[in-house]
């Protein structure tokens, strides 16, 4: 049972740096639209944590299309928690 834990802890760390790794950061030749938005949404806890440890991660692009993409930054961010539907249990 231990080994078991101890194998799914690495994975998930592998994940978690993973997931860091496509955080934004800096311009990009072409502009972030929704889907980057969207994605950039869902990975903010993980661009959060990195952020916290020092490394150089951008939490929003700064190269972005306007509204579409902080339409799909804010549903990234809601689809991340349930959609606030977890909260109400």
């Amino acid at each position: 049972m231990k080994n078991r834990n101890f194998v799914l802890g690495i994975v998930l760390i592998i994940i978690m740096f993973g997931l860091t790794s496509c955080a934004p950061s800096g311009f990009e030749r072409s502009e972030a639209g929704f889907f980057s938005g969207l994605w950039h949404g869902f990975i903010i806890i993980f661009s959060l944590i990195g952020k916290l440890f020092g490394a150089d991660i951008g939490i929003y692009a700064d190269n972005n299309t306007g509204f579409t993409y902080w339409l799909g930054f804010i549903i990234g961010i809601g689809g991340l928690g349930g959609g606030g539907a977890a909260s109400r249990r």
